[in-house]
């Protein structure tokens, strides 16, 4: 069980997770060749199929807010979510460093890395240690 002190902290960060995920993924959905202008990728066609394969992450993205949401109002009780989360957010860098050392993308794409996993590590790991195995698995005897 975590304290109601550690629960505030986990609390604003699952609020922070839900708005950046909302904003990240409209932004994504209605304006999809953006990051790639950004990131300096010429796509072969205006409406290529990564533009249509960037606006679906861009839904995942939002799929994940109402997660965080669920996780915003209760903590304890959608914790095995956060799980899910943060193997996401470590897949995620992986599959970046996949796709950047077999020269499929630039590394300066890995920027998004930052903002979409790896400041999150910390709270998501710390939240999942504490209310999944640091008390013998909550979710053992249920």
């Amino acid at each position: 069980m975590i304290t109601p002190t550690r629960r505030r902290f986990y609390q604003k960060w699952f609020l922070a997770a839900t708005i950046y995920n909302v904003i990240w993924g409209v932004v994504v959905i209605l304006f999809p060749r953006v990051p790639f202008q950004l990131a300096g990728i010429t796509l072969a066609q205006p409406d290529d199929i990564a533009i249509q394969f960037w606006q679906c992450i861009g839904m995942f993205v939002m799929v994940f807010a109402i997660g965080y949401f669920y996780l915003w109002k209760d903590p304890e009780r959608y914790a095995p979510f956060a799980l899910i989360a943060l193997l996401g957010k470590i897949f995620g860098p992986i599959g970046f460093v996949w796709g950047w050392y077999n020269g499929l993308m630039p590394g300066y794409v890995g920027l998004t890395i930052i903002t979409n996993d790896l400041i999150w590590w910390p709270a998501f790991g710390m939240f999942v240690y504490e209310t999944m195995w640091r008390d013998k698995n909550v979710y053992a005897n249920q």
